[in-house]
């Protein structure tokens, strides 16, 4: 797989599209739950750590509201927005001091869980799907210069 990340100019939000459908039914939900939880284990682990919550049972709630969004842009259930409200999520990142750098590393934790669910049927279509909405949404939450 080819996963590309678009470089990103500061100010400039491109256009989002939306995971293919497909990719939701591919994983289901507890397979987008255990992509996300592993994410946030890679984060833990990396330099970027301290943009996420320091305490474990704040940490472990992070990884269920961002299961929680990602299954429901996917076209899954509204469980973001029964528990949370509406995503908002430019804003509710605005308290953390994301740059470029930052978002480059998180999208990189990603690329080899992505590619590694080549494996488990999930075709290259959905990923990069799931991919193109992970590089251009990222793009939307830097709010520092690098």
């Amino acid at each position: 797989m080819n996963l590309e990340m678009t470089y990103a100019q500061f100010g400039v939000r491109p256009p989002v599209q939306k995971p293919i459908p497909e990719f939701l039914l591919e994983m289901s939900e507890e397979g987008i739950r255990k992509l996300i939880s592993d994410h946030y284990d890679a984060v833990k682990k990396s330099d970027i750590y301290f943009l996420f919550p320091q305490d474990d049972a704040e940490f472990e709630k992070a990884k269920i509201h961002s299961s929680d969004f990602f299954i429901q842009i996917c076209g899954g259930p509204a469980y973001f927005n029964t528990n949370r409200g509406a995503p908002q999520m430019v804003g509710r990142h605005a308290p953390f001091a994301i740059d470029a750098k930052a978002r480059e590393r998180w999208l990189e934790l990603y690329r080899p869980l992505i590619e590694e669910l080549t494996e488990s049927g999930v075709t290259e279509t959905s990923l990069y799907s799931f991919w193109g909405y992970l590089n251009i949404f990222s793009i939307w939450m830097i709010n520092t210069q690098s």
